[in-house]
């Protein structure tokens, strides 16, 4: 007797080559425990991680004061402190004053944090924001204030670029040289080969929010002075190396193809020409990967791990992982609950050796990761109810 539709139909999508292609089910949000949690790791072996502080919805960046008290911007709009001692922690439940009205809208908002390099001196916090424009459209802006211990005085935006509605975030890092990088998106469009547009593209800007003379299109016609690099997708992650002093960001590839890269003057990084990604369709994004003209990658993901927040470990907390790089994974080949910090090794000419996923087994997305200044790593979670996380070694 012949099969109805409807029962053909159930017999057609729970076969394989049919589930692969209906989208992954809804995944609830794990909930965190009170930890702590213990771990083991290739290299490094038998980790802990603590919960420093949580209720903190979508965090985006940390950042250590002098006194040992932590900064956290969550991308809604609020500074928040994490105050005390290294055993006694607490997040202080008032949000910080200063903070100028964000456009939090889908992931845009307040982002990054950055310390002037003689913070202890001048008290100057720098951060980067999506500032409100008409139409649903916004700017990503390099503000800079005082801090007073309760919050920013004397904030002003030094540098906003045009207004947009490309929705992407943005990092900040002070080079050796005192100059200061930051990073914005272009996830979709040709923004990022478009040299009279700030988007897609490696910032860099004197500490007072003016150009640096020796910036690479510096007096090109057509080029917008700020530019050091173009042609990036979204960067979520930026950082300097504690011993060179390079510059590396991070890029998010669209279904596949996320990069780092070691950040060049005047380079163009390849976004939307070349890519190691697909589509969301399952559709290639290039016909090649490179081309003349383009520089590669130093480390790619296939399939994607949605990358968010990079630093290099320099501490001597964990001596195994010295020099790796961390990052921070959201999720894994587009799969829900899949968040993970990821290791990757080098060797000593920054050629990748190998890496390793840790944390899976909490299901949370990685939002950031910094070292301390007590050699521990600091990840946030990117959750409606985030928390700030400790790895330490296990006793």
């Amino acid at each position: 007797m012949p099969r109805s539709v409807p029962g053909l139909l159930a017999v057609l999508i729970s076969c394989p080559i049919f589930a692969q292609q209906a989208p992954p089910p809804g995944i609830p949000p794990v909930p965190l425990g009170d930890g702590p949690f213990v771990f083991d790791t290739a290299e490094q072996h038998k980790v802990r991680v603590v919960v420093v502080a949580r209720g903190l919805p979508h965090p985006w960046s940390v950042a250590f004061l002098p006194d040992g008290n932590m900064l956290i911007t969550e991308r809604g709009g609020r500074l928040r402190i994490v105050r005390g001692t290294f055993d006694k922690p607490k997040l202080d439940p008032q949000p910080l004053s200063g903070i100028p009205k964000v456009n939090a809208v889908r992931n845009a908002g307040l982002f990054d944090l950055a310390l002037h390099p003689k913070f202890a001196e001048n008290k100057l916090i720098y951060f980067t924001y999506s500032k409100p424009g008409e139409n649903g459209q916004s700017a990503t802006t390099l503000a800079r204030g005082r801090f007073d211990g309760t919050g920013l005085t004397e904030v002003r935006d030094l540098f906003t670029a045009e207004m947009s509605t490309v929705l992407g975030g943005s990092r900040l890092a002070f080079a050796r040289d005192g100059l200061l990088y930051m990073t914005t998106g272009a996830a979709t469009g040709k923004l990022a080969q478009d040299p009279s547009s700030d988007y897609g593209k490696v910032l860099r800007f004197r500490d007072d929010g003016t150009i640096p003379p020796d910036n690479p299109f510096v007096g090109r016609a057509g080029y917008k002075p700020e530019i050091f690099t173009l042609g990036h997708r979204d960067q979520l992650g930026l950082t300097i190396h504690p011993q060179t002093g390079a510059v590396y960001s991070n890029e998010n590839g669209p279904n596949g193809g996320d990069e780092i890269n070691l950040i060049l003057p005047g380079r163009n990084y390849g976004w939307p020409l070349v890519s190691y990604g697909r589509d969301y369709n399952g559709a290639r994004i290039a016909d090649s990967p490179s081309r003349e003209g383009v520089t590669e990658p130093i480390v790619t993901w296939i399939p994607s791990i949605a990358l968010s927040g990079m630093t290099f470990y320099s501490g001597d907390k964990f001596p195994a992982w010295k020099g790796n790089v961390f990052v921070g994974g959201m999720r894994y080949g587009e799969i829900p609950r899949t968040g993970r910090l990821e290791r990757v090794v080098f060797n000593d000419k920054m050629e990748e050796l190998r890496r390793e996923s840790l944390l899976t087994e909490l299901k949370q997305r990685v939002r950031d990761v910094r070292q301390g200044p007590d050699g521990f790593l600091y990840i946030l979670t990117e959750e409606d109810d985030g928390a700030l996380l400790r790895l330490e070694p296990a006793p």
